[in-house]
């Protein structure tokens, strides 16, 4: 029933065409990004010189004694820390690069390999319905051969409105569908092609025609919320006691012949695995390993697009941009995923919740991308299945005993023979065998006694299950790509206030600290799998979390001998000052140079810079300190759903760049503290100073705090709100 893999005969078809003519056409182009590369390089010289010396400086009179032992020693500390994060971003620096790719120089449609999207939903509460199906409208709608497209979509609350709402969802879908292909709509997410985000698009296709259907279409997406959030309303509770639920909403070969290809449609699947609560059920992990079975007896694509629920599909030809990749001969042998970045419709020109630091995290991923390959992302990545199966160039790794290592399931095991070329008859309509199967795959007790989630397909190690899982790929020898088009493939959701936002972070600060320390550090792990600065790269991710002690420290021990008079910094006049004044400014320029030719600007900068002290000593600290709970007994592994609900009063508050701290009581506990100890602090030092104290000793704690101050303004706003009154 599986379908042979269209990637492995396209593959034939290149190696035989080059033999015949000169050249092949060109997929794609990867350029070294100049002169960042250059002025990279040359500013981790400058700074390593000024480091050093400042280190120096800190040992040197450690070790003769003649300053106060404790408060030197633990600045000291901080001051490593921050060296040794420094020394790992290097890594992204060393070879940043940039991606094109042609389109037009693909096969034909009837070439293409297969794709299977995969969307997971979890609760429809903190997940709104509606707008999942946004996503799987607009995954549905991709512009790519609707008979070689299939939309599943992972229902891990088991909630009855979800089912419900993607019968709706495809009902709209029938009539959506050909409208945008007859007039080459883009934006293929209803909600935003009908809200101001279209608006554009909407006055370019202007017609009298056009005008009329798209009267009709927005009526008919009306009627479609409507009632899917009427039966939100009635019914939005979640099941975690249940049996597996398979069931396909629509297949596309029944009716393949007789539709045109405006109306043709790909196979679209509801999967509900089993839960109860005696049985691990691993999470996000689990639904994908979950839909990598059920998929591969019911399409069985070679690539699978994996989206979260509320990342839609923004750009149509996203599925071909990755193929560009996919099937370039020079890069198809190896390449596991191509990877888009996560980019956030909802984000305000404030952009005050961003802990991703978009410009900062641009620059990291090209610069991981002329490593070998970039992290996972967790969504928008189009991933080569095999890739999850086996290492490269060893196609029947787990094949030799493959009932041990899949499951008993001959069904999935065809599936993997195919794609590994190995021919097995193409797929016919979904019987009821199928179904029965695809239960029996998404059940409790399937992976019981296998490698699913050891050795084969998400890793269960970590909770962040595909950024861990792209991890182990790299270390077996997969390399990955990055794409940051012009259009933005993939449109999400962020968050809008800062419980939420810290919440996410605290969940991928745990996750990541913990892979640290575990076996598979990247320090240790990696460095004997894949290259120095690649593993230095998944190092940063793994320890960038401990800045939140370095912050920690740097924000009490020298505010506190400023209020006491206490010197930590040499006096301004001594030549020794030029080198913490020069990692100071080399450091922020750096991270100005990065924000502006990224498409930043000075306020992107300082918002970063904001941010980046408030998630370091809340949600990493916390990151931190759940991971060493954890190690003692006193936690257990916890998926925290992130909240993508949106509530109004927040986003009023959010598009006015107001921090709100409802909710985040727990993460405010250091925050406060150590904004409170910065204020009075800096008001003891400066009386201190005015009534006879040494200025130029005491000049570069009072300018630390002053300027850990100007950063803490806008977070006494949120903190005592008559401030800003």
């Amino acid at each position: 029933m599986a379908t042979l893999s269209l990637h492995t005969s396209y593959g034939l078809l290149s190696s035989k065409t080059s033999k015949m003519a000169p050249t092949n056409p060109t997929l794609n182009t990867c350029t070294i990004q100049q002169p960042r590369a250059a002025l990279s390089r040359l500013h981790m010289l400058f700074h390593f010189a000024a480091v050093s010396a400042l280190l120096y400086y800190r040992i040197s009179n450690l070790m003769h004694g003649a300053v106060p032992l404790l408060s030197w020693s633990l600045i000291t500390l901080s001051e490593v820390i921050f060296t040794f994060i420094w020394a790992l971003t290097q890594a992204f620096r060393w070879r940043p690069v940039v991606r094109t790719v042609a389109p037009e120089n693909l096969p034909a449609d009837d070439k293409l390999p297969g794709v299977d999207v995969f969307i997971c939903t979890a609760d429809p509460k903190k997940e709104p319905v509606v707008e999942v199906m946004n996503t799987v409208v607009s995954a549905m709608a991709m512009d790519y051969p609707a008979e070689k497209l299939a939309v599943y979509l992972s229902d891990d609350g088991g909630a009855a409105v979800t089912l419900f709402a993607m019968k709706e969802a495809f009902l709209f879908a029938k009539c959506w569908l050909p409208f945008c292909r007859k007039y080459g709509v883009k934006t293929r997410c209803p909600e935003a092609f009908f809200s101001s985000f279209g608006d554009d698009e909407r006055e370019v296709l202007e017609s009298d025609e056009f005008k009329a259907e798209e009267e009709k279409i927005q009526s008919n997406y009306e009627a479609f919320k409507r009632n899917v959030e009427k039966a939100a309303e009635i019914e939005d509770s979640i099941n975690d006691d249940r049996p597996p639920h398979v069931e396909v909403i629509y297949d596309n070969k029944k009716n393949e012949e007789t539709m045109d290809d405006q109306s043709k449609m790909p196979l679209l699947v509801y999967v509900s695995r089993e839960k109860r609560p005696s049985r691990p059920h691993r999470f996000k992990a689990g639904a994908l390993n979950a839909l990598l079975r059920v998929s591969g007896i019911m399409s069985n694509g070679p690539y699978a697009l994996v989206l979260d629920c509320d990342m839609y599909c923004n750009d149509p030809t996203s599925a071909k941009q990755a193929m560009c990749f996919h099937l370039d001969p020079k890069l198809s042998d190896t390449l596991s995923y191509a990877q888009f970045p996560q980019i956030f419709y909802n984000v305000s020109q404030n952009d005050i919740y961003d802990g991703q630091a978009r410009s900062a995290y641009k620059t990291k991923y090209q610069g991981m991308d002329g490593l070998r390959g970039t992290v996972c992302a967790g969504t928008g990545y189009y991933l080569k299945k095999k890739a999850l199966y086996c290492s490269p160039n060893n196609e029947d790794e787990f094949l030799h005993e493959a009932e041990k290592n899949f499951g008993f399931s001959s069904k999935l095991i065809d599936s993997v023979e195919a794609l590994n070329g190995k021919k097995v008859s193409e797929r016919q309509n979904l019987c009821d065998a199928t179904l029965e199967e695809a239960k029996k795959l998404a059940s409790c007790t399937y992976e019981h006694n296998t490698r699913w989630g050891k050795e084969i397909g998400y890793s269960y190690d970590c909770l962040l299950e595909s950024t861990f899982t792209g991890y182990l790929m790299h270390c077996k020898g997969w390399n990955s790509v990055y794409l940051y088009p012009d259009r933005p493939c993939f449109l999400g959701c962020t968050t809008i206030d800062m419980k939420d936002a810290l919440v996410q972070l605290m969940k991928w600060a745990s996750g990541l600290v913990q892979v640290g320390l575990s076996k598979f550090s990247p320090l240790t792990y990696g460095t004997s799998h894949m290259s120095i600065l690649q593993s230095m790269c998944y190092g940063y991710f793994a320890f960038s979390h401990f800045f939140s002690i370095a912050c920690l420290l740097y924000g009490i021990v020298p505010q506190l001998c400023f209020l006491y008079g206490v010197p930590l910094y040499p006096k301004v006049t001594s030549p020794w000052f030029a080198a913490f004044a020069a990692v100071f400014l080399s450091s922020i320029s750096q991270h100005l140079y990065e924000v502006v030719s990224s498409g930043g600007s000075i306020r992107t900068m300082w918002n970063e810079q904001r941010i980046w002290m408030i998630k370091s000593v809340t949600a990493c600290l916390f990151g931190c300190l759940d991971v060493l709970m954890k190690y003692i007994g006193l936690a257990k592994a916890n998926f925290r759903l992130t909240n993508k609900a949106i509530d109004q009063e927040k986003l009023e508050r959010y598009e006015k760049g107001k921090f709100d701290f409802q909710g985040a009581k727990m993460f405010m506990i250091p925050l406060t503290m150590l904004v409170l100890i910065n204020l009075g602090c800096f008001i003891g030092g400066v009386k201190g100073l005015i009534s006879g104290g040494s200025v130029g000793e005491m000049f570069g704690q009072g300018l630390l705090s002053f300027y850990v101050l100007v950063l803490s303004f806008p977070i006494l706003e949120g903190l005592v709100p008559k401030i800003g009154k």
